[in-house]
Order: C-alpha cells, then structure tokens, then sequence
C-alpha cells in the first residue's frame, strides 16, 4: 500500500516544532505497523522529513497569504488536476496531485490547524481532501482540533473536507461537537487522546534525572498580556513553586533552534523568564519528539503553555499546570489534561499575578491522585488508540 500524509512538518531554518512531527511520526509509526510499505510524506522540507523518518517526502501545494491568492491557488491546482489547465512544470502541487492519484489512501495528519486562526492550512487540507475525492482515494482525518473559531467561510470549507472523509478523528470533546455540528455522521467520528500520546513509550524508559525537575514549557505567545510583567509574574510564581516542591526548573522549548548557540521561538521567552529567577535553573535542548516525549514523561512536575508536553506527561501521571492564553489553547489544554482527570487548567493571566504560585502549588498537591489516575487508565487508553490507529489503516485498506 501507498499512502499520503500531510502534517506541518519539515525543519526550516533549524526550527524544529516538536508538538507538529510528533503527531506526524506517530502516524507513520502506525501506518507502517499495520502493513502500510509506502508512505509520501508532504513536508515544508521535504529532503529533511525523508531523512528523518525513512519515508518518501514531496514540498506542500504552496499557498500565498490573502484569501484571494488562495481562493485563486486552489482553482489553479484543481484545473490542473481536472486537465482544463496547466501550471508550471516546477510547480510542487504537480507532485501532490500525481502522489494522490496514485496512493491508496491519504490521511491528514494530528494537528490544531482547522481553524481561522491558519486559513492556509485549511486550504491546503481542503484541496487535498477535494483531490482524494475526485481520484477515487480513500480520505482519513486525525487527531484534530476543530475551531474554536470557524468563520462562515471556513465553516463550510472545513465541514465539506471532514464530511469527504470515510473517517473523522478529533482530540477533544468540544472538537467532537463541532464536527457533529458540521454534519459528520457518529459513526465515522471518534473522539480519542492525541495522536502522538504514547510515542516512543514503549521504546525507552523516562530520561534519567527528570524526576527531580519542574519542567517548564512557554510558548512566546503570550495573548495580548503585558511581556515584562507576564515574565516578572511568571519568574516569582516559578520560583514559589520551586520552593514549594524542592524540584529544579528546567526549561524546555517546544519550538526553538536546533543550531547551537542560537536562540529563536520559545527559546527567547525562557531566556528572559530565566534572567528574572533566584532559583538555579537548566536550559534543555529542543531535541526530538521521542527524546521530548521520554522528558515530559519522566518529570515531577510540568509548568506548560505548549500542548504537547501536557499531552506526554499525562499517561505517565505527571501533575499538570497548563497555561492557556486564549479560548484556542485553553480548549486543547483543558482536552489533554482532561483525558487523564487532571485540571490543573491555570491562565496565564492568573499564574504570572502573585496569586500564580498557590494556583500552581494546587496542581503539585494533587499529585498522589493525578498518578492513581493514570495508573488506572492508561491501559484502556492505549488499547482505544491502537484501535483507533487500526480503523484508520482498515478504511485505507477497504
């Protein structure tokens, strides 16, 4: 079998984003388990995203920035693929159509990109989806997060993909009701963990030494709050932590630079909280998703803005506080955490104010009962996403 997979992936610029290849390896690591030879891969660098998983990797269909330059891109590759017209021999879309003609299925990847937030990418997923239709191709969606915001245009343009499809999977429960608000039938929707939840768990035991670590994970945005109060706020409320649980913070950007020496993305934030602390502290490299996974799993404590690492520290019973910045992160925070009963859910408007360090020593207190809740459920879990990932590779299959 021959299978198209889009995720947002491929290291530009030495910029890994940790929480995007995951979703994508665990798919591939799915795919391939269950028979799956072949797998394209569509990549914003394709020779990288070759490399590092051992597959076939083509460029994306190269959407501009206004909705009219992607309104008119998307008739262009369309008409191309139709016959009524031509596009540039050079065009990339020339190697995602020819990739979706000839495949067995196309899955589109785990992500929290069907949202107005990124109109590209919902073009992008949308004239992928509108091809696998017109070629005959099975279509699989996974491990998503459906808004919350949804223009009307993207209402409709995201309900028509996901109705397309032989299967919807999305991540949360509100993600859940809007697909079903958008016309996708109960039986091909299910609601399950991110994709990438058990990633590498069966490959390494947690990462030595990060039991004793309050790991800290800030993405650089920040929702409008002001940046040298929100990083004063968030260094006192750490540091009060830090006392509170003997634990040293470490801090670990979920997108930053792999080039030594270089600072960029979440890198530059944890810099500046870094300055403002009196506890010592450690900066830990960026890495891969798998070493990232094994880190977040193995810690005694998680302090996060980011999405994936609340998503690897759940299974493992690590205590939580998630930081959302708006209705956006606070839904896949209150989801990731949500699946493992924890609700450690903090804004960061509340943690970087004085009243932030008793708000995340609430989450540390709960410890004892957060890994009782895990050791109890993680099974099932793993067992409901191995299914879920063998639904997926039989509707490709069928």
């Amino acid at each position: 079998m021959r299978v198209v997979v889009i995720g947002d992936v491929g290291v530009v610029g030495g910029m890994m984003h940790v929480g995007d290849e995951a979703m994508f390896d665990a798919m591939v690591e799915a795919l391939r388990a269950r028979g799956v030879e072949r797998i394209v891969g569509i990549s914003n660098a394709p020779a990288e995203t070759a490399d590092r998983y051992g597959i076939e990797a083509i460029g994306g269909l190269a959407f501009p920035g206004s909705r009219e330059d992607l309104s008119i891109r998307s008739a262009a590759v369309l008409a191309a693929a139709d016959g009524r017209a031509t596009i540039a021999a050079d065009d990339p879309a020339l190697a995602v159509i020819e990739a979706v003609a000839s495949a067995d299925g196309v899955v589109v990847a785990g992500g929290g990109n069907l949202t107005s937030n990124w109109p590209h990418r919902i073009f992008e997923r949308t004239i992928l989806g509108t091809l696998a239709e017109r070629f005959g191709t099975p279509l699989v969606v996974s491990g998503q997060t459906l808004g919350p915001r949804l223009d009307p245009v993207d209402r409709a343009t995201v309900g028509a993909l996901l109705r397309s499809a032989r299967l919807v999977g999305v991540r949360e429960h509100p993600s859940a009701g809007v697909a079903a608000d958008l016309g996708v039938p109960t039986g091909r929707l299910a609601a399950n963990r991110d994709d990438a939840t058990f990633l590498g768990a069966d490959e390494h035991e947690p990462a030595d030494g990060a039991a004793d670590l309050l790991l800290v994970s800030l993405s650089v945005h920040l929702g409008g709050l002001p940046r040298g109060a929100t990083i004063s706020g968030l260094a006192r409320s750490i540091d009060a932590l830090a006392d509170r649980t003997g634990l040293e913070p470490a801090f670990h950007p979920h997108f930053g630079s792999l080039v030594p020496g270089t600072l960029a993305g979440d890198q530059v934030l944890h810099d500046a909280v870094r300055t403002e602390l009196r506890s010592p502290s450690v900066v830990l490299p960026t890495g891969d998703p798998r070493s990232a996974a094994r880190l977040a799993r193995g810690a005694g404590m998680l302090v996060t803005s980011r999405y994936h690492p609340a998503v690897f520290a759940g299974p493992a019973g690590v205590p939580i506080a998630a930081l959302p910045v708006d209705s956006y992160t606070g839904v896949k925070l209150r989801g990731a955490t949500g699946w493992w009963a924890q609700d450690g859910v903090i804004d960061l408007a509340t943690a970087w104010t004085p009243a932030g360090g008793d708000a995340l020593a609430r989450v540390w207190a709960s410890r004892e009962t957060v890994r009782a809740s895990a050791d109890r459920d993680r099974r099932a879990a793993r067992a409901a996403m191995s299914a879920w990932f063998n639904r997926v590779a039989g509707e490709i299959a069928r």
